[in-house]
């Protein structure tokens, strides 16, 4: 992986770390005495409990490795409580006029992204777009495909 920022908030670093803490300290002791356990059966070969477990291991210490990156390069940004302008934290209302329908979302960092509950990344193609606007602005958000729309900025909470 190359050198990424991740910029997140203070609880978003302290849930990071807890997710780690658990990761390392609870779940793969857990992991280790299955695989232990499903070894004493015998023959691996054709064990489903003991590939369950190693599958289960290769999994957690994937998300393992993941988490201290990310906590390696994690770039703490307070929240600001001024609302004049878009940052991280927070609530947008935005119109877009071609489906002409308004949507809320809450910018957030790339570790608590929850798009069915409106959370989105402040590097998403929207969160980009938004970040730094205030409101009744017009923003141009640029996908991935090359294509563009427009949201108007109804409100910042």
């Amino acid at each position: 992986m190359a050198d990424t920022q991740f910029i997140m908030t203070q609880k978003n670093y302290d849930d990071l770390k807890a997710e780690l803490e658990y990761l390392v300290k609870i779940k793969r002791p857990e992991i280790i005495e299955r695989i232990a356990e499903a070894r004493s059966h015998g023959d691996l070969s054709e064990n489903a409990e003991y590939d369950a477990a190693r599958e289960e291991q290769r999994s957690n210490e994937g998300k393992i490795v993941e988490i201290e990156y990310k906590i390696k390069n994690a770039v703490i940004q307070a929240i600001v409580a001024d609302n004049s302008s878009v940052h991280l934290g927070s609530v947008v209302t935005v119109y877009d006029p071609d489906m002409e329908e308004e949507e809320t979302y809450t910018l957030t960092s790339v570790t608590d992204v929850d798009v069915m509950a409106g959370k989105i990344s402040i590097e998403s193609p929207v969160g980009k777009a938004l970040l730094n606007k205030k409101k009744g602005d017009t923003v141009t958000v640029k996908c991935e495909n090359g294509s563009t729309y427009e949201l108007e900025i109804k409100e910042i909470k």
